[in-house]
């Protein structure tokens, strides 16, 4: 029996992408010099015809000025700092890109969305090998990008399984090295996932080693087998269409009380959640008993994190109506962290007070 290599994991990461009805393309044939370019540089991260193609189907009511604006935007941030650029863009990712539109001669206010949140087919999504990204002297080709609407979303770095030196670890390191020479690849970024063919982890932009989690369930209904690769549970647990709009839109957020540190959510914490938003809402409907659960945590498990997100998610449902939710704690040192952190999820609700 042949040993597994790194080209062997790569391949099928890219049949994992297409069963979720991703378009595979290789990062030879969009380059520059390609059988079909989609950048006119290997400087270029966003492919911009995607990016016009996708703005203008999600937002009919702006003109094409107006789309090329957004665009503009987006290919040309206002920091020169990498974090910076990943900390503006999450708002604009859910909150809009403000535009100004004439209407009945005057000038109003308007909002342009780089995602269709509710209708997945309506964006357009890729997944690439080899990309080859060049700054200055720097030449680097990740294993795997993930574009949504021609915006790159998520990095995959992958290593030989049959070598002892190829660890996730490195993996990680890689990573480290493609941000420090190649960081405009990452101003849009959301997940960076490592693996060493064995082992399968997911973790952000600005976390460390040791907060790169494994992700353990496909569906949330019950913990993947152990006889399924981890990397297939994680791109399929995390990857499907409607699950990864959903995680972008309301389980990510940028701690900013001690710098800037981006957050994400693990997939306990994940799927807790939303089975904590459906039973609130049936619950708390005209025919509901008023009685939602309980969600047993172990320390060390984010339960901060995960009041959090239920909490933005919850106010932002169509079916809640931007509810008042009330937290209530036993110990002042406790209530006064809960308060932090909810401050610090502000992107995600509006701000909080403490009584």
């Amino acid at each position: 029996m042949s040993k597994i290599v790194e080209n062997d994991v790569e391949e099928a990461n890219i049949e994992y992408f297409q069963d979720l009805g991703y378009q595979y393309l290789h990062g030879q044939e969009l380059a520059p010099d390609g059988l079909h370019p989609e950048r006119d540089s290997y400087t270029k991260v966003i492919l911009k015809a995607r990016l016009i193609s996708s703005l203008t189907r999600i937002n009919p009511h702006l003109s094409s000025d107006k789309i090329e604006e957004v665009a503009k935007k987006l290919i040309n941030p206002d920091n020169p700092s990498l974090i910076e650029n990943n900390y503006a863009f999450q708002s604009l990712l859910t909150k809009g890109v403000s535009v100004t539109i004439r209407k009945d001669g005057q000038d109003r206010g308007d909002q342009a969305w780089l995602v269709d949140f509710d209708n997945p087919d309506k964006n357009d999504w890729l997944v690439v090998n080899q990309f080859t990204v060049t700054n200055g002297n720097n030449k680097r080709r990740p294993d795997l990008v993930v574009f949504l609407n021609g915006l790159p979303f998520a990095v995959i770095e992958l290593k030989n399984p049959a070598s002892e030196d190829a660890t996730i670890e490195s993996a990680f390191n890689q990573l480290q090295t493609y941000k420090t020479q190649i960081p405009d690849l990452f101003n849009t970024n959301q997940l960076l996932i490592i693996s060493d063919g064995k082992e399968a982890k997911v973790g952000s932009l600005t976390a460390g080693k040791e907060r790169f989690g494994e992700w353990r369930t496909i569906d949330g209904n019950g913990l993947a087998s152990s006889s399924t690769p981890k990397l297939e549970v994680l791109i399929f647990g995390l990857f499907e269409k409607r699950r990864f709009l959903d995680y972008i839109k309301h389980f990510i957020l940028w701690d900013t009380e001690d710098g800037f540190i981006k957050k994400i959510a693990g997939y306990h914490q994940y799927h807790a959640v939303n089975k904590a938003v459906r039973e609130t809402v049936r619950a708390s409907s005209p025919n509901g008993d008023k009685r939602i659960g309980v969600i047993w945590h172990t320390q060390g498990s984010g339960k901060s994190i995960s009041m959090a997100f239920y909490t933005g998610k919850l106010i932002t449902s169509r079916e809640m109506k931007n509810p008042t939710v009330l937290v209530i704690t036993d110990r002042n040192d406790l209530d006064g962290q809960l308060y932090s952190q909810f401050c610090a999820a502000k992107g995600l609700m509006p701000t909080p007070q403490q009584a």
